[in-house]
Formats: C-alpha cells, structure tokens, sequence
C-alpha cells in the first residue's frame, strides 16, 4: 500500500486544464501531487475535504507586496504564486537572493524592471525596487519625462537584457509612468523580449478618455509594438487603464489576437485603482478632464482623506512622491453603467485575474513587514491586496452567475500559468491540479467564499479558504494561519549558461 504525505478526501476537485470536475482524493508527496481519484494508500495527514472544493492555487501575476504580511493576506484569498511583474525589480539576482534569506509564505518572483534601469542610467538616485522606490525617484525626473539619448538607451537595454540573464519572468513595462520615452528606446525593449521569448508587462502609456494621448491611443501603440517586434504584450490592470473607453479597447485587443499577434490581458474585479501621489499622469493640467473625475477621486491611503485641489495634488508630490493613493475611477456600486464597463475587462475571455495588491503600510505613512497576525489595526493598503480573487469568484461566479466556475477557476489558475509558460517552463507544474503538477493546493468552501475586505476595512482576511498548500506543506489549515510557514519557492527562468 501507498504512503503519502498528505491525502486530501472526497472534495470536489476541479482541473480546469482538463476540464475535470468529480468528486476525488488528492494525495501528496514530496511537493508534488502524486495521484488522483480513489486512492485506497494511507498517509501522514489527511484533510476531510467533503462538501469543498480542491482546486489549483492562483495565481496572481501581479503583486506589489512582496513581504510576510502581503502573503498572509493573499493565502486567505487562495493565492500560492505572487508575482511582481509590472514595475519588476532591478539587479534581478539580488532580489532573488533577498527573498531566498528572509523567507517567503508563498511562491515569488519579479521581472526585469525597466524603470529601475532608466532610474539608474539617467539619474544619479538610488532607489528600492519597489512602488514607493520609484515614486521616490520621481523628484528627478529626467528618467519620467525625457527621451534617453542613444548611449543611455543602449545602457538602459543592457541593464535589462543582465536582468533576464539573471532569470527575470521577462520585462517589467510601466510605461505611464515614464510618458516621455522615446518609441526607438520601446521598440529596443520589445524586440529584446522577443529574442528572449519573454512577456512584457505593460502599463499602458496613457490613461485618459479624450484624445490626444488616450487609452485607445496607448493601446494602438502597444498593438503596434506587438505587431512590428514580435513581442508578447501583455496588458495590465485592463479595467483601469481603459477607463471609460473600456469597450473600444476590448474592441482592439480582440482584434490583435485574431490576427495572431501575442496580446494578452489581467484585470482586477474593482473601480478603484491605487498608485503613487506622484505619478506624472496625476500632474496633467487637463487631469479632470481625462480621467473623467476631480481631484477628490483621489485618496491618501494612510491618512484615508481625499484631495481637495489641483494644488493639494502638486504640493503632495513635492514632499511625499511616494505615498500611495486610491484613484476612485468608477463607481460600480450605483451606478449599473459602470459595472458593465467593469464587467468587460472582468470577463474578457481568456484574460486572467490579477490583484496588483499594493504593499501594507501603516497610519503614519511607514511600509509594514512584521510579523503581526492579524495585521496591526491602522494597516491600510488597497482591499484588492486582501480579497481579489475571492471577490471575483463570490461576485461574478457565486452570486451573479456571470462566470462559470470552471471558467472562473481558470482566470485565477490556468490562464495566468500559460500567458508565462513559454518562457518559464516551472509554470507548466502550476495552475494545473494533476499527477506530477506541484502541490499548489486551494481547498475553500463554495458556500461561504467571500471578500471581506472593503475601502473602510482593508486589513480583513476573506472567508472560505479551509486549507492552502504551497510546495505540499500546509499554510492555511482548518481555516487558520500557521505562521511559521515558509513553503515558497522563488519562480524563476532558467537560463542557459
């Protein structure tokens, strides 16, 4: 008789590869998931999982976190893959490293972030590789609104092309942050990740509803890019950078993909973004007009107070350019016609479900990385750091119906595994809940799987998580935390040397 490490019995268990969805065991062994169906063989641990659902852990191709406490909120939200791939890091190889000593709760890994590279080449600053780092380096702003003279892009490429060597998911892109690079220094970037056969994970240049410099401008740009390079585009937060014109830019993006240029697209199940205060899109004077908002629609996170000015605006990114802010640019609950431009990024078919949780701070403005659990009681972030996944499944699968659950599952699981498979080829063991696939493992309760976090409680686990494993070893077990817990593996590309 077989000895596993852990059997998982009689839950309803869905592979949303194969489509397979029956009542089954799941058993475990050394990380990996080593059989399925009725499995007779005994074990160290068994989970009674009847009346619950055993699905892949998600996976969330974007998260800003990247600390203790940002994988304990994202377990309780069925995470067990967090990636930072927009903004990405820079040297690669030592955050990996960083990650490696302090010891992560779930699976991590970044990309090769190209306004680091920018930051390093064209100033002399020296910056985190984080959010706030670079709304901190915004007080130079050579690297945001100037075009890079040959040699400094041909550094800017080099610096990148070093951060893919080191084993980069591909090319961090958060172009509307640095609205003045030139399209040679773009297409250099491009057809460097299609020589590597890696994403680019793009923020769109421009996000705004009236031309010139719109979404649909941006978007003809980042087609375009695809198109003329070669490369995968692959689009962020689709619902907040298209804003109101969420429709027309669905209406491009289909149409890329029809004629088989690589454009894929994540968005996150919220009409509230969350950035720096000193974004440069923040500055423009025709802002209001843009965005389709005033100033009020954005919010200091630590202090939970909307601006009240242009000139607020300004003086706030003067003194404090990397604080975080919510930018509040639809409003789903009242009003039915913004909840189906929602529904269009939300439900776009074959695009993922990604957070872009933001890190935990705390009331006087300090980023957060303790080990408190619960979170301390003034920690603030964005609530889709807590509760994105479960949001979208409660409101769009459970509730509404919108989505069915297979479809559902895979948004969080598959799809998100396959727009990075071609490159990193650990990724095809994720998403998927087969034999030989790593024991990333959700077991939740359909019934009681809800967000719990909202604008006013951002620190809230969600419900209807039961049990989490990451690499086989439990994280989350009978609905609690387990806090010594550091099972994550860093998800890296492995480079030919």
């Amino acid at each position: 008789m077989n000895r596993y490490d852990l059997i998982i019995r009689g839950g309803r268990v869905l592979d949303p590869e194969t489509s397979f969805d029956a009542v089954a065991d799941v058993a475990v062994k050394d990380g990996v998931i080593a059989a399925i169906g009725d499995i007779a063989g005994s074990a160290e641990r068994v989970i009674d999982a009847i009346g619950l659902v055993v699905s892949p852990g998600f996976i969330d191709l974007h998260a800003h976190g990247q600390s203790l406490p940002a994988d304990r909120m994202q377990a309780f939200d069925g995470v067990t893959t967090t990636l930072e791939l927009e903004v990405g890091v820079l040297p690669v190889a030592r955050w990996y490293d960083e990650q490696a000593a302090q010891g992560r709760t779930l699976n991590y890994g970044a990309a090769a972030g190209w306004v680091f590279g920018r930051i390093a080449t064209m100033t002399t600053q020296q910056t985190a590789s984080s959010v706030a780092g670079m709304g901190e380096a915004m007080r130079d702003k050579r690297w945001v609104e100037e075009v890079a003279t040959p040699a400094e892009t041909a550094e800017i490429v080099e610096r990148v092309r070093v951060g893919l060597e080191q084993g980069g998911l591909g090319i961090a892109f958060p172009n509307a942050y640095a609205p003045g690079t030139g399209v040679k220094e773009l297409s250099e970037l491009c057809s460097l990740a299609a020589r590597h056969n890696v994403p680019t994970y793009t923020h769109i240049a421009y996000m705004s509803n009236v031309d010139p410099r719109s979404s649909v401008d941006a978007y003809t740009r980042l087609i375009g890019l695809a198109g003329s390079t070669g490369a995968h585009m692959h689009i962020c937060h689709f619902n907040s950078t298209s804003l109101q014109d969420v429709e027309r830019c669905a209406e491009l993006v289909r149409t890329a993909q029809a004629q088989g240029l690589k454009v894929t697209v994540e968005a996150y199940p919220y009409g509230t973004g969350s950035t720096v205060v000193g974004a440069e899109f923040f500055a423009d004077p025709a802002f209001c007009q843009r965005q389709g908002t005033g100033y009020d629609a954005i919010e200091m996170v630590a202090e939970r107070r909307r601006l009240a000015s242009r000139e607020e605006l300004l003086a706030r990114q003067r003194s404090e350019p990397g604080a975080l802010v919510l930018i509040h640019f639809l409003d789903v609950a009242v009003n039915p016609r913004h909840r189906d431009l929602l529904d269009i990024s939300v439900m776009y078919p074959g695009g993922a479900i990604a957070s872009d949780a933001m890190p935990w701070i705390l009331g006087n403005g300090t980023l957060y990385t303790g080990d408190a659990w619960p979170l301390p009681e003034d920690a603030v972030s964005h609530p889709r750091s807590s509760a994105t996944f479960t949001k979208f499944l409660h409101d769009w699968v459970i509730e509404r119906k919108a989505v069915p659950l297979m479809e559902g599952i895979a948004k969080c699981t598959l799809i998100p595994a396959q727009i990075l498979g071609a490159s990193t080829p650990v990724m095809h063991k994720k998403g998927r809940l087969q034999v030989g696939c790593d024991a990333d493992i959700v077991v939740f309760d359909l019934a009681t799987l809800k967000d719990r976090a909202d604008f006013l409680n951002m620190n809230r686990p969600s419900d209807g998580v039961k049990h989490l494993l990451v690499n086989g070893e439990a994280v989350i077990a009978d609905g609690a935390l387990l806090r010594d817990a550091r099972p994550g593996r860093p998800v890296r590309r492995l480079v030919a040397s």
